[in-house]
């Protein structure tokens, strides 16, 4: 059972702070955030939503808060994605449709009549109805209020957004309608099906040829309490499953009662991190933040354990399974956040992984909905499980997990044999060249760490040698990772170019990704004076980058662009220089500045997560810079106490003399002792105890000084000599 339900059995009423009205579920849902403000539980199936927009970037969730229409409140979101998918079994209610209406049902709204907590959202349309959705983890719970004697109507779309490869709306009973969507957008083939049941017969109803008979509308009549209300159950599996779900998980509950449990899961799931001081703003972003990083991935699997597998069989499994695995993304935070605060849950994602492994012959790259994806780069199933293992994470197969790992990194596409065979990827073999190379380095760092865990030396020599492949794209003469072909550097060259040798970046963004060997990344500098000087430059360049227009390149500090996850580690770098003092000031810049309380309070994509569990690491005070090293590296703490709940220990980390100018920190101690070191271990946090920062206006104090007390992050042994190089180059 999930853990947040099972939790609700054994606590009073009482125990239940009211984190929930802390979430401000409208943040992202302007600009490019790309997330959504519907109903949804943690980690849930159902993600029920009003839908504004049908197209384009920033319509990705099916959500704009810059738009004043709803075209109607489907079953299944992204949340932060940079591709759109979803948006399935569409209802919108209505009435007085004319005959010339009859397949476009939209209604405008405003957002002083539009409300959303968690679990929950409502909102008065333009035409008078009022809507209010609430869910379960696998089923959505509609209500609708019309206006005094309109008829009440509902219409369903199957047609909704992506190409509809086959569907089927079928009403089964008086009071109830089931059906399926298979279609094809991001994911190349999802399958949904629904069963939805009303609170009222169905009095009659309207089918069209036209549009395969996909499309529906269904006419309920009129009473005098004006309501209706719909409880919608979904699965990938069959119909008789979406009815299963719905029956077991809201059954004969009204709407109040799937409400207040959803209000109560909620306020359960983000009680595990208790914070105290600063404004209420500041709270609302943080909470919201940690609720973002709970609602993705998305539980797969039914109430009876059944599931549509990555060989699009069906499968049993005896633990929840999941999908939405945005892994280029989340690797780096969210998923070590769940290792920290979620780890039951991160085990459940890994036996996915694995189980995907074994039915699809590879570990997920950007698996949704049993669709391998194969967007993005890396092998990064990888840290994720490697970091599990790391700390020590049990209900998986440790053996089965290394061979998949292994598997993973021993692929014949995406450049990995070329990057074998050379020591990089030329950017003649494939495109993005230099990011996959530096990306395949770091996740071939996580199995070698893995291998020296389960006492493989082979394997452990063979990944250590091949996570040092970075060296063979640092260019010397520049300071940068630069592309190569036919042995000679790419020209010409600029840092600021944006092009097909990154991802979603440039060589600024990408040529410190070395979170596994950052101090011999460091001496290929030339020192620390000379590595912290090229931080600043970072920092401190102009923000204008050349070459192609890309669109995910936001939240620049200089060539720093937080809006994209490249950069997520790079403020945390100056620890590593004996410069702790200009990782506190940025950390907290880029808190400041880049996160808000309002709909445009994401700076760039969401990502699943991600964007979110940045903050909510930086705010507590500290970084997983490599994430699968049990090692976080500190930075400026911005509440005056955080408390982390295990189930065994709780967890402080306090913040003396905080305030908007004491950013620095002046001196701490780790339960009670004297504490230079600029990072902390993770068993230090998981068992229980506090640390305890003194913080200051004054940059310039002891902490985090000299080579004893800065972050580890080395390869010493079996090292390689990087392939030689011809100085110049061209295009040609």
């Amino acid at each position: 059972m999930n853990r947040f339900l099972l939790l609700l059995f054994f606590l009073p009423v009482a125990a239940f702070s009211q984190y929930s009205q802390l979430v401000n579920p409208f943040i992202g849902t302007g600009a490019h955030g790309h997330t959504y403000p519907g109903a949804t539980l943690p980690f849930a199936m159902v993600q029920l939503s009003p839908d504004t927009r049908l197209e384009g970037w920033d319509g990705c969730s099916g959500y704009h808060y810059s738009d004043s229409v709803i075209y109607g409140f489907s079953h299944t979101h992204l949340s932060g994605t940079g591709i759109a998918d979803y948006c399935d079994i569409l209802f919108m209610p209505f009435y007085g449709l004319t005959e010339n209406e009859q397949y476009f049902c939209k209604a405008g709204f405003s957002h002083s009549d539009e409300f959303a907590s968690p679990g929950f959202y409502k909102v008065k349309l333009d035409n008078g109805i009022e809507v209010e959705l609430t869910s379960s983890l696998r089923a959505g719970y509609h209500k609708y209020k019309y206006p005094d004697g309109k008829n009440h109507s509902v219409y369903i779309d199957l047609k909704h957004r992506d190409k509809v490869l086959d569907a089927e709306i079928k009403i089964i009973s008086p009071n109830a309608v089931a059906g399926f969507r298979r279609s094809k957008s991001w994911a190349a083939n999802q399958i949904v099906y629904f069963y939805a049941e009303f609170s009222k017969p169905i009095i009659s109803s309207k089918f069209y040829p036209e549009y395969d008979n996909i499309i529906s509308t269904l006419y309920f009549g009129n009473d005098i309490s004006n309501e209706l209300t719909a409880k919608v159950g979904i699965s990938a599996v069959s119909i008789e499953n979406a009815k299963l779900n719905m029956q077991t998980e809201i059954g004969s509950k009204t709407f109040l009662d799937v409400k207040q449990n959803a209000e109560n899961v909620w306020n359960n799931a983000l009680s595990v991190i208790e914070i105290k001081g600063k404004s209420e703003e500041q709270k609302k972003i943080f909470y919201t933040a940690l609720y973002h990083t709970l609602i993705v991935p998305n539980i797969y699997s039914d109430v009876d354990g059944s599931y549509l597998g990555r060989d699009f069989r069906v499968h049993k499994s005896g633990f929840d399974y999941y999908t939405v695995f945005s892994l280029w993304d989340t690797y780096r935070a969210a998923h070590p956040l769940y290792n920290l605060i979620y780890p039951e849950k991160n085990v459940d994602f890994i036996r996915t992984m694995l189980k995907q492994y074994e039915q699809g012959g590879l570990l997920p790259v950007w698996e949704l909905s049993s669709n391998e994806t194969f967007c993005m780069i890396g092998y990064h199933s990888v840290p994720v499980i490697a970091d599990a293992m790391q700390k020590g994470l049990k209900g998986f197969d440790y053996e089965l997990a290394f061979n998949a790992m292994k598997n993973s990194a021993n692929q014949n596409h995406f450049g990995i044999k070329q990057y074998l065979e050379r020591g990089y990827i030329s950017m003649k073999d494939e495109p993005e060249s230099v990011s996959k190379t530096l990306e395949y380095a770091y996740d071939d760092w996580c199995i070698a760490a893995t291998a020296a865990l389960l006492e493989k030396q082979n394997d452990y020599t063979d990944y250590i040698k091949r996570s040092q492949s970075y060296k063979n794209l640092f260019d010397p003469s520049t300071g940068f990772m630069r592309a190569r072909i036919n042995g000679q550097w790419y020209s010409p060259f600029h840092p600021a170019d944006v092009n097909f040798n990154y991802t979603e970046a440039n060589s600024w963004q990408y040529s410190f990704y070395v979170p596994h060997d950052i101090i011999t990344l460091m001496k290929y500098h030339g020192g620390r004076e000379k590595f912290e000087a090229k931080l600043d430059s970072l920092f401190n360049t102009s923000s204008e980058t050349k070459g192609r227009e890309q669109s995910d390149i936001t939240g620049l500090i200089g060539q720093y662009a937080h809006g994209n996850e490249p950069s997520h580690h790079m403020a945390y770098l100056y620890n590593f220089c004996e410069k702790p003092e200009k990782t506190q000031y940025y950390v907290r810049k880029i808190m400041d500045e880049f996160y808000t309380n309002t709909p445009e309070g994401l700076i760039g994509n969401e990502d699943c997560g991600q964007m979110s569990a940045w903050y909510v690491f930086s705010a507590m005070g500290f970084y997983p810079v490599n994430p699968a090293l049990n090692e976080y590296v500190i930075g400026s703490p911005l509440f005056d106490e955080v408390i982390i709940h295990f189930p065994e220990k709780d967890f402080k980390i306090r913040a003396n003399n905080n305030s908007k100018e004491n950013i620095y920190i002046e001196s701490a101690s780790l339960n009670g002792k004297d504490y230079r070191k600029s990072s902390i271990n993770f068993f230090s946090i998981k068992n229980g105890g506090s640390i305890e920062f003194n913080m200051s206006s004054d940059a310039g104090s002891y902490f985090g000084k000299d080579e004893f007390n800065i972050p580890f992050s080395e390869v010493t042994d079996s090292l390689i000599t990087p392939v030689p190089f011809v100085k110049s180059g061209s295009r040609t």
